[in-house]
């Protein structure tokens, strides 16, 4: 059976020693983040994933949800006391809003506890990651009654909430939706209409779900641009707060798919439900980005979480398993045959894997910083740096993190050989499980066209060109330390390369807008590359300089440096294939007429 320890040890390093938190304790928010209080909640958050979410994650692959004939759903054995656990100890409001109950400490320490829960079970802690998205919007969009009404429930886990966007027909482009919004007498509207692939839809761990739903009103334009976004709850809620008739909303059905069989995917039918617009009318495509790139977040950090999972039982397997020699002779001559450990094909699987998650992992902790600092720095032009670089940022967690997080539970599964193809070994319902993060939220190819569509253009390029300039400092910085001038020689590099490919899209996407297209993905997969790279180079500097100093765990800072080299050396020069790949355009791509695609 698999199993799954918090990596507090490397957690307590990013956030304390390589993002140094408390330097920014100036800043509203981060006064209460002290080392003390640092360490206690990763601790103590790693302690209850391990032990209470990650028992449970093969019992919901193997048993699922059902749907029940009266449309509620029954979610499998042990997630309704996990999740009962999770609410009572207010990990839920680490990072919400202290006026509707929360705690107000920074996002870094709510990305931290994201990532232990999407690890230890990807598909229980959905549903109340999927809540955070919900908060986010009418947190950002809503009235201040419906802040009143709906936040603190949902903040403190009594409620859950939904994003309802995808129907049918519609996926990417939901200026194509149908569900309609028909105004009422009251102030509230009818809505109408199906919608697919909503998660955590319907369950059994909450009194009240609060569903956001994508509609039209009468008249609205047929483009995106008519798009309104309306809070509908599942049980109506009384002006005292006290639950009231249930609203016209229901699961139709649960999808059967290929992994996290412990989240209810649902069919939700909406027939003339009770809801009330968030924000203005025709607004809400605003509204929708606020709760997909809050959820794009965490979708990265699921691909981090399915790749430490199964890299942690893979180095265990490694050990364990006996197969072969070393080919520079015995490692243990007393034994038939040495540890798997020992083959420099398993060690290159392993120190990809390890420099992958160690790497984004401080990725995602900095980019939460920049959630943070986007608006609590201390100035407009600080804020305005950090809502760049987070925005810019966040397809390529999202893409290139989830698709390293697939491709490193692969390799983990085979490490393991035939036995990374049967079920009690667990290691193939990480890969399954891992699948889904590079499609929902945006498929990734979405995510490269919004990094290279939108995200490179925007305000003239100033978001891209403050990444460049980041980087470029970063390299200018060695200290002296051999390793960490390595380090930064090879990244100097592949930005270098990374700088060349966006000039190239400048120069000739205009002209051919399917070379953007055709390219976009690499460009993402780069661009993943550089970003990890400085994170490797930050983590270096760190390392090396506590070395030299003779502070803390030796091993640990030197394993760091080690890992850094690795990146450097075998991923970084990934960078110049991808800018030639880009370099050569859209012809290839769009050459051939659809009939050359049939089979003979």
């Amino acid at each position: 059976m698999p199993t799954y320890k918090a990596p507090t040890g490397d957690t307590r390093f990013i956030v304390n020693e390589v993002l140094d938190i408390e330097s920014y304790g100036n800043l509203p928010g981060f006064e209460n983040a002290t080392r003390d209080m640092i360490d206690a909640i990763i601790e103590e958050g790693g302690r209850f994933a391990s032990e209470v979410f990650a028992p449970l994650n093969q019992v919901g692959d193997q048993e699922g949800c059902t749907r029940n004939a009266d449309g509620s759903v029954t979610t499998p054995t042990g997630f309704k006391e996990a999740y009962a656990k999770y609410r009572e100890g207010g990990w839920g409001t680490l990072s919400a809003p202290a006026e509707f109950g929360g705690q107000g400490l920074p996002h870094v320490l709510g990305f931290v506890m994201e990532e232990y829960l999407a690890t230890a079970n990807h598909a229980l802690a959905m549903y109340p990651g999927l809540a955070n998205g919900a908060v986010s919007a009418i947190l950002a969009k809503g009235s201040p009654e419906q802040h009143a009404k709906y936040l603190p429930k949902m903040i403190s886990g009594e409620w859950l909430g939904t994003m309802n966007l995808t129907e049918p027909h519609c996926g990417t482009d939901l200026g194509l939706i149908r569900t309609k919004a028909e105004p009422q007498a009251d102030g509230s509207y009818a809505i109408s209409g199906t919608k697919i692939f909503i998660s955590a839809g319907e369950n059994d761990l909450v009194d009240n779900i609060i569903h956001l739903v994508l509609a039209k009103t009468p008249g609205a334009p047929e483009s995106s641009k008519g798009i309104s976004l309306f809070i509908v709850p599942k049980v109506l809620v009384n002006d005292d707060g006290s639950l009231g008739e249930r609203n016209a909303v229901s699961c139709g059905s649960i999808e059967h798919k290929m992994g996290i069989h412990g989240n209810a995917t649902c069919v939700m039918n909406y027939d003339g439900a009770k809801g009330w617009i968030v924000g203005e009318e025709c607004k809400g495509l605003a509204a929708m980005f606020i709760m997909m790139n809050a959820a794009r977040l965490g979708v990265g950090i699921q691909g981090l979480g399915q790749a430490e999972v199964a890299y942690q039982n893979a180095v265990t397997y490694a050990q364990e398993r006996r197969q072969g020699r070393a080919l520079t002779g015995p490692a243990e001559p007393d034994q038939k045959a040495d540890p798997i450990f020992v083959h420099p094909d398993v060690r290159r699987m392993l120190m990809d894997a390890k420099a992958f998650t160690e790497g984004m992992r401080a990725l995602c902790m900095w980019g939460a910083l920049q959630v943070d600092l986007s608006h609590k720095a201390a100035t407009e032009e600080e804020r305005q740096l950090a809502d760049d670089l987070i925005s810019l940022m966040t397809p390529v967690i999202k893409g290139y993190g989830t698709d390293m997080g697939y491709a490193t539970a692969t390799n983990m599964q085979q490490i393991y050989g035939g036995h990374g193809y049967i079920k009690e070994w667990g290691m193939e319902q990480f890969v399954r499980d891992a699948r889904i993060a590079m499609i929902y939220e945006g498929a990734n190819g979405i995510q490269a066209m919004d990094l290279c569509g939108r995200k490179l253009a925007m305000n003239g390029g100033r978001a891209i060109q403050a990444f460049f300039k980041l980087v470029d400092d970063e390299c200018a910085e060695t200290g002296g330390n051999e390793t960490v001038a390595a380090v930064a020689e090879r990244l100097a590099r592949a930005n270098g390369e990374l700088k060349a490919a966006t000039m190239w899209f400048m120069q000739n996407a205009m002209a051919d807008r399917n070379s953007l297209g055709a390219g976009a993905y690499a460009y993402m997969t780069a661009m993943g590359i550089v970003s990890i790279g400085l994170m490797w180079l930050k983590v270096a500097k760190v390392a090396a300089a506590k070395l030299e100093s003779g502070e803390g765990n030796t091993a640990f800072y030197e394993a760091k440096l080690v890992t850094a080299k690795h990146f450097a050396l075998r991923s970084m020069p990934q960078a110049g294939a991808l800018r030639r790949e880009i370099e050569a355009g859209g012809e290839t791509v769009m050459a051939l007429p659809v009939e050359a695609f049939a089979t003979a």
